[in-house]
């Protein structure tokens, strides 16, 4: 159990690792992927190239932002795992598998949201939005971690033995669809966080890694609500600063 244990934070570790890897040198139009540029451009329009450009860089940056807030979680399922007849690591990799699943279809939206900002020439080169809809992004964060939906999602993410034994589902099919059920509940909990990107820059590392940082503390700490309450103050202080200043 404890080279199991070992090996899946390796796992997670690495597949961090690489998605932060990606990122700070991502590359950002398809000339910059080289050799592929052809392969990449040439078939496609223009607009679906951009599309999964952006969108890859989504996806990737969603594993770099929330695979570490979830490792908890992870580790909780493969423990009680541990103790079923006939279970395996498959189960683990497919609980973690739903999780980003869930995940990657938020950035297929996220994509979407940024290419019509973009094409109402809302968004910046900075890839921010102009002042007043920032002020506006960020109030509505902060209210939002007022909301019974945030409590509500924040609770699933904080126990992980109460959401297994509610929802618990043997088999790698069972693992892959209580992957999607935590994913669900993660989105709900941090989705107003990631639209945060659009106001401070969304290839801006130093927010990508303190919304990362927020959220595993979120989840870790004895007071959530507290981190939450806190923070959803300081985002309608900062909107009104920011609508005040522009």
């Amino acid at each position: 159990m404890r080279n199991e244990r070992a090996c899946l934070l390796t796992g997670i570790v690495a597949v961090s690792a690489l998605a932060w890897i990606y990122l700070i040198r991502m590359p950002m139009s398809a000339a910059d992927f080289g050799p592929l540029a052809t392969q990449i451009a040439a078939p496609l329009p223009s607009p679906l190239v951009d599309f999964f450009i952006c969108f890859l860089m989504w996806a990737v940056m969603m594993v770099a932002m929330m695979l570490p807030s979830a490792t908890p979680m992870v580790l909780t399922y493969a423990r009680l795992a541990g103790g079923r007849d006939g279970a395996n690591a498959m189960w683990t990799w497919m609980f973690a598998a739903g999780y980003l699943t869930v995940w990657t279809v938020f950035s297929v939206a996220a994509t979407a949201a940024q290419l019509t900002l973009a094409r109402a020439a809302v968004l910046t080169n900075a890839l921010t939005v102009a002042p007043v809809l920032g002020a506006m992004i960020l109030g509505a964060a902060g209210i939002y971690q007022f909301t019974p939906w945030k409590s509500a999602c924040l609770r699933h993410c904080q126990s992980p033995v109460a959401f297994f034994m509610t929802r618990w589902r043997d088999g790698a099919a069972g693992a892959f669809r209580m992957g999607l059920q935590h994913g669900a509940s993660c989105v709900g909990c941090c989705w107003m966080l990631m639209a945060l990107l659009f106001v401070a820059g969304v290839m801006n590392l130093v927010w990508v890694a303190s919304i990362t940082i927020f959220v595993l503390l979120e989840k870790l700490i004895p007071y959530p609500r507290a981190v939450s309450l806190t923070a959803g103050c300081t985002l309608i202080a900062a909107g009104v600063i920011v609508l005040f200043q522009r």
